[in-house]
């Protein structure tokens, strides 16, 4: 038999030789190999196959031998491949994309929500300059559940401007799954999930890694990142990995956006062991950063207010500076995890994945302190401290007549919030406990599959009412399910259906909030009436790949009863720390309806184009009425020029790309401050190649221009609009050190 020398499971697919006859075979599904007709005699016995080192060994036959060959595992580095719209960890009906490969290297730099603008139906919440959210579908914050290594990332993400607590640098692969994924995942999935994928560790003991430097033009900004692995042998890996990125004020097109710096200190660490059927890993991070947040967004009056609003322009226009001060943001978060797994002698695979996190948000207001003291001056407006546990055990049985697969899990999570401040929401603690089931059938060229999963979640919450300590208890408990279908109609071209249903709990925000959110630079008041979202969810997506062509269209339909969003009021509020913009949590039913559809084909040899159109329709289904805050539809393309290889370089190419972004003409009418803002276009440059400096090394460089011709506009989903345009022209040069 050929095996595994670490796990010494069989090795199915390996060539095995002798040498001094040139005769062999492959081994087939069990390990097992067979060669006949030898005399006797010595021999050397050669074995390979692609991610195992080469063994050669000494044989000597009197009549007939048994002999098994340990493989050890080797890391074999080859070109970094794009890939879309595979599978994953998901239900195979559900629409998934992945950015990995080139395609993530040429995001490197960018926040976790900048860098997913590249997937089809993926927009982001922008709060100025520096803060992006995703958007899958029209859809972000509590909606869309991300999933950090494993764990479910759990900060303060029911704010705008609370961006995922993530440096997209861990990660190799980015993966969005569209649509509802509540049952594998747990309830608030209602919009799609977001992978963050690190590499799995190596378990050789050479060392390897990459080192990238980034630079900016807009805000001046500097990034660096450096990531080391390897293993101690006998089933031992470790990573390393740490950030650090520092710009200073963003400019528009026209003029500087004041005090839109940011600082970010980034680390994590991971350490894993694989020995036969039973795995096991620690891992470790911190994302620290602090956030500059505009100072024009931060006004005295209404008459200023209103001033800012018709003029169009800040007040506060000052030139270029690394300085962050009044208003910011500091936020740090810590991640714990520990995952093992075994893989029992019957068949399946049994895992238990246990975290905490530490989520410590700081919120300086604009206006400092009256007593000037060092104390005084580093006590923030506003801090949350929000501690989560949480655990998860799957067991995965073992396949069905090689036909029926799926898994059995429980989850729960237990979190606590601690404020300190002025009032905007109180203290709370929940606890949530699910159960899931999820089966997979495979006959001929059709997979069905089918899921069910129930969710219990209590939360208490500790608030003052006229100074009366409150300790209110919401106790919220559904179902969620999905049925799905794939079909094969060729090996190029599949057809896709998913139908389910998934709800969603009112989080502490919107049922206490009430007070001044400074980082939004709104007034916001939350309703303690309000209900779980229910939604139910149908997708169709269709895909074709060849070599010359890729092409996909997907369909959704979403209905969500009892959807809840923040609502403009018809007055901004007056405040002693200024005046705001005024929202209301606000219940309705809600409908979600759109397309995505790309098409990238080969247009002439060497030059390839693509094609991406979203579009989306949001509707409120009490009032009848568009809903605010959606985002407009959109229409990208753009045009490739690669070359393999051009003297020594290597995957040398150039291209250019258009994206335009529809006014957002479906609003409700007297629903906001200002009309949506006009329809813009911007261009885009991009180009890149790698230099071979040695076998084992590569320099990696490209050139990114985004604005290029530094237009003037407003994006409807930056909630800083109110104020000021949104940032020009911005050239980045990348370069990868790979060892």
């Amino acid at each position: 038999m050929v095996l595994d020398k670490d796990s010494r499971q069989p090795i199915p697919g390996a060539a095995v030789f002798v040498r001094e006859l040139q005769k062999g075979t492959v081994t087939d599904a069990r390990g097992h190999y067979r060669i006949d007709q030898l005399c006797q005699g010595s021999y050397t016995l050669v074995s390979r196959i692609l991610g195992y080192k080469e063994i050669a060994q000494p044989v000597t036959l009197v009549h007939t031998a048994e002999e098994n060959v340990l493989l050890t595992e080797d890391d074999i580095h080859l070109q970094d491949v794009t890939v879309t719209a595979q599978r994953a960890a998901a239900l195979n009906s559900q629409t998934v994309s992945q950015l990995e490969g080139k395609a993530l290297d040429q995001t490197r730099g960018q926040s976790l929500g900048d860098a997913l603008r590249n997937v089809t139906g993926v927009t982001t919440l922008q709060t100025g300059s520096s803060i992006a959210k995703p958007v899958i579908h029209g859809m972000h914050s509590n909606r869309v559940l991300i999933l950090n290594n494993g764990i479910r990332q759990e900060g303060q993400q029911w704010g705008s401007e609370h961006a995922p607590e993530i440096d997209p640098f861990i990660a190799n692969r980015l993966t969005v799954i569209k649509g509802a994924a509540g049952v594998r995942f747990g309830s608030d999935a209602i919009g799609g999930v977001i992978l963050v994928e690190p590499a799995p560790l190596p378990t050789t003991q050479t060392v390897h890694g990459e080192l990238n430097l980034v630079g900016f033009s807009n805000g001046r900004q500097g990034v660096v990142s450096l990531q080391t692995e390897g293993g101690f042998g006998n089933g031992f890996g470790w990573r390393v990995q740490s950030t650090l990125k520092r710009g200073g004020t963003s400019r528009t097109p026209t003029y500087f956006l004041d005090n839109t710096g940011m600082a970010e200190q980034n680390f994590s660490a991971a350490l894993g062991y694989r020995k036969n059927r039973f795995r096991t890993d620690l891992y470790y991070s911190r994302f620290a950063t602090k956030l500059g947040i505009f100072s024009g967004s931060h006004i005295g009056s209404l008459s200023d207010l209103q001033a800012v609003l018709e003029n169009g322009k800040p007040f506060v226009q000052s030139g270029f500076s690394y300085t962050i001060g009044r208003p910011y943001q500091q936020i740090t978060h810590d991640l714990l995890k520990w995952k093992t797994a075994w893989k029992p002698a019957a068949g399946g695979d049994l895992s238990l994945t246990l975290a905490r996190q530490f989520d410590n948000r700081m919120e300086y207001d604009l206006h400092r302190p009256k007593n000037d003291s060092l104390a005084a001056l580093n006590r923030p407006e506003l801090r949350f401290r929000l501690t989560t546990y949480t655990g998860d055990l799957v067991f995965e049985h073992k396949p069905v007549a090689e036909k029926l697969t799926g898994s059995l899990g429980i989850s729960g999570f237990y979190q606590f919030n601690i404020m300190n401040g002025r009032p905007l929401i109180p203290n709370f603690r929940t606890y949530n406990a699910g159960i899931f089931w999820i089966e997979k059938l495979k006959r001929n060229r059709w997979e069905y599959e089918a899921g069910l999963r129930y969710d219990y979640r209590h939360m208490q919450v500790f608030r003052y009412e006229n100074r009366v300590l409150e300790k209110p208890v919401f106790v919220f408990r559904n179902f969620s399910g999905t049925v799905g279908a794939t079909y094969s109609l060729t090996d190029q071209w599949a057809m896709r259906f998913n139908a389910g249903t998934s709800w969603r709990a009112p989080n502490v925000s919107e049922l206490f909030s009430d007070g001044v959110h400074h980082g939004a630079a709104a007034y916001e008041l939350g309703d303690r009436t309000l209900r779980p979202e229910m939604a139910y969810n149908l997708s169709l997506n269709s895909e074709y790949s060849s070599p010359n062509v890729q092409a996909e269209v997907g369909f959704f339909y979403n209905t969500i009863r009892d959807y809840l969003y923040l609502k403009p009021q018809s007055e901004p509020v007056l405040t002693i720390r200024g005046a705001f913009p005024s929202f209301k949590y606000t219940q309705t039913d809600a409908l979600y309806a759109g397309l995505d559809a790309s098409v990238s084909a080969v247009l002439l040899p060497k030059l390839r184009g693509t094609s991406k159109v979203s579009l989306l329709h949001v509707q409120d289904l009490v009032l009848d009425q568009p809903i605010v805050m959606t985002p407009p539809n959109r229409w990208e393309n753009s045009l490739r020029y690669d070359v393999k290889t051009w003297g020594r370089l290597q995957d040398v190419f150039v291209g250019v790309g258009n994206v335009w972004v529809a006014r957002q003409n479906r609003v409700p009418p007297k629903s906001d401050f200002l009309p949506p803002p006009p329809a813009y276009s911007l261009w885009n440059l991009t180009a890149g190649l790698t230099v071979p400096v040695s076998k084992k090394h590569t320099l990696d460089i490209g050139l990114t221009v985004t604005n290029l011709f530094n237009t003037v506009y407003r994006d409807y989903l930056n909630r800083f609009r109110y104020y000021a345009d949104d940032p020009g022209r911005n050239a980045s040069v990348r370069l990868k050190w790979t060892f």
